[in-house]
């Protein structure tokens, strides 16, 4: 009988923006492998939907309303989280987003809120849930990045800047946790069909299905791709990796 190091079965994952895009598909995924799942959403009404899906396939579901900007807020979660279960052996940073902005155009309220929302709110929870996973001696917590990080783009000044930033936090926190059998990484996603990006790219008049002719594939991606990934890495065949960001972007083309 094969060994199979993807199942999650007894493990509990936490995750944010859980209620729509890369979040649900990730819970479901998380699900069908057996985790039991706490949904953290500022609408809790996503959550919650979300949730119902997840004890369909017969798993254990929390919802939570959470907004990550807030310390008050992920303290809330923790301490529900802890209540309902017994520990956190995952964490997925999903919650986040953006629309675009010229540099000149950009406000310091801009600047903050999207920095708050896509390197302070992950730092939060990381910082919050790391705590309880150094206790545990083991853990995993992945990072939604962006593939905007790593390359230049018109109108993204601000969500690139805290995608690099989260990057470097992914590396920083694999090399400070390692000790205690965490491990760290992160996802850089390409273009991804998701409700979040669309309503982004419709608030900056474009058109949500371009996106793909910058990639080999030809197409933008789906939020269960990404999801793929993500299962990778939170699970046991994925043991040796930390520290890393891995692109799920359909592939480089030559420009």
């Amino acid at each position: 009988m094969i060994n199979n190091r993807f199942d999650l079965t007894g493990r509990v994952a936490l995750i944010t923006g859980g209620g729509s895009g890369i979040g649900r598909a990730t819970a479901l995924l998380f699900a069908e492998y057996g985790a039991d799942i706490i949904l953290a959403d500022l609408r809790y009404e996503n959550a919650q939907s979300v949730a119902e899906e997840v004890r369909v396939v017969g798993n254990r579901a929390l919802p939570v309303k959470v907004d990550v900007r807030i310390p008050e807020d992920i303290d809330m979660m923790v301490k529900t989280s802890m209540q309902e279960f017994d520990g956190i052996d995952i964490l997925v940073n999903c919650a986040g987003g953006s629309h675009n902005v010229a540099i000149e155009d950009i406000s310091v309220e801009f600047w903050d809120k999207i920095l708050n929302l896509n390197l302070r709110g992950p730092f939060l929870c990381t910082q919050a849930v790391g705590r309880i996973m150094m206790k545990q001696m083991r853990g995993s917590i992945v990072n939604i990045a962006s593939g905007i990080a790593f390359k230049a783009g018109e109108g993204v000044a601000t969500y690139g800047s805290a995608k690099a930033g989260l990057v470097q936090l992914t590396r920083l926190s694999a090399c400070e946790w390692g000790k205690y059998g965490i491990r760290v990484n992160a996802i850089a996603p390409g273009g991804v069909d998701s409700e979040g990006r669309r309503k982004g790219m419709l608030k900056a008049g474009l058109d949500p299905n371009i996106g793909g002719d910058n990639n080999a594939l030809g197409r933008i991606g789906r939020p269960d791709e990404i999801a793929n990934a993500i299962l990778f890495l939170v699970s046991d065949a994925a043991s040796f990796v930390s520290g890393e960001t891995i692109s799920v972007d359909g592939g480089p083309k030559a420009s």
